[in-house]
């Protein structure tokens, strides 16, 4: 393994969202990221993994305002300050930086559906959310997303790289060529494929009026009434590996084929309490799947030219998995929560190690990453 990607906790490194850093919090990830290179592996580190400081939130309501892009002229926004410690902190040994992971889904789950944090939506959306506005909060949140990256981004092009609708927010000219340009490569998380059909009679946005139904779709898992995958432990996980060659594709055709890094790629096994340790060990479904996903990135990569630099497994460990907490399992290593947090390697661990040693059955190609996350 070359390369291990993580994410910054920014209430690890600013405990009330922003002032002086926490000393602890620095020397937890200096003392990470130095072990990681006394290993040979390159960190590549993700800034926001929808974990607001619960300051931001109280203060002036997180995302939805905009004095968390910018406060006054002369004073950097918050997320920028945080980014900036970060690239001041770490930025002689950190190569790669990603700044949001999934800003699609934290937007649309925590401001259209009410699913996550902070849990924000209409109350048609969900019926437990106690405030929001499904039909414009996610792009006030989005518009605020774009301008933090773009801002992090030039911050850290500037300053550090020598180290290593009407109910759209309106973008101004400067906010637009801030935006525009501001990436060296794209980070995909690609786990599974839906097909979607028209919504003619747009019945789901009349009842709903929320921006998931801006799309006038319906997605749907049937077509003529046969499935499109067979399903992992959680309902939304299909397993689709074509459709991680046509989204290849789709970026290539659309995007002008940016760079691309595979940031997370994965399914999960329920976490039952009553199988036997020996079953949950041999994963032989998981190390399929990567098998199946794997071979159809490198089909896009040989058959298309698709611009893929690196292919993250999503997960390293067994983890918290949001709102479906520890009932289903990702990791390649099996985590005992009832025994000290003990490691186990499952089947697909010597199964991945030997696709890193020999890099036949994943990403063989000059340049290439594969790793975990």
């Amino acid at each position: 393994m070359d390369a291990y990607r993580f994410s910054i906790s920014w209430s690890r490194i600013f405990p009330n969202g922003t002032g002086e850093p926490n000393e602890e919090g620095l020397n937890y990830y200096n003392s990470l990221i130095n072990t990681l290179l006394d290993k040979g592996i390159q960190p590549y580190v993700t800034l926001f993994h929808w974990d607001l400081p619960q300051a931001l939130e109280d203060r002036y309501g997180g995302w939805l305002n905009s004095q968390i892009v910018y406060e006054t002229k002369l004073c950097r926004d918050d997320f920028v300050h945080y980014a900036s410690t970060c690239f001041k902190e770490f930025g002689d040994r950190v190569k790669h930086w990603i700044t949001f992971n999934e800003p699609h889904n934290f937007a649309i789950e925590g401001y259209d559906l009410g699913i996550q944090a902070p849990g924000r939506c209409s109350i048609l959306s969900h019926i437990f959310c106690r405030e929001g506005k499904s039909s414009t909060e996610p792009y006030v949140v989005a518009h605020n997303i774009l301008l933090a990256h773009a801002g992090a981004f030039h911050t850290y092009k500037q300053h550090f790289k020598k180290l290593v609708g009407d109910r759209l927010p309106q973008f101004s000219a400067r906010a637009s060529m801030l935006v525009s340009g501001s990436l060296d490569f794209v980070g995909i998380n690609h786990y599974t494929t839906l097909y979607v059909r028209n919504d003619r009679m747009r019945i789901r946005k009349l009842v709903m009026n929320d921006a998931s139904t801006d799309a006038a779709v319906i997605p749907t898992a049937y077509r003529h009434g046969k499935k499109i995958g067979e399903t992992a432990a959680s309902g939304w996980l299909h397993i689709v590996p074509w459709g991680m060659f046509k989204l290849m594709k789709h970026i290539k055709e659309k995007y002008g084929n940016p760079p691309v890094i595979i940031t997370e790629n994965g399914m999960d096994d329920a976490n039952n309490r009553f199988s036997k340790l020996e079953d949950d060990l041999q994963d032989d479904k998981r190390i399929q799947y990567h098998k199946d996903y794997m071979s159809n990135l490198l089909d896009a990569i040989r058959k298309e030219g698709c611009n893929v630099h690196g292919y993250f497994v999503w997960s390293l460990l067994d983890n918290w998995e949001w709102n479906s907490g520890y009932t289903v399992r990702f990791g390649l290593y099996y985590i005992d929560y009832n025994n000290n947090l003990t490691r186990i390697p499952k089947a697909s661990v010597e199964w991945f190690r030997q696709v890193l040693a020999q890099k036949t059955a994943g990403l063989e190609y000059s340049g290439s990453t594969v790793a975990s996350s």
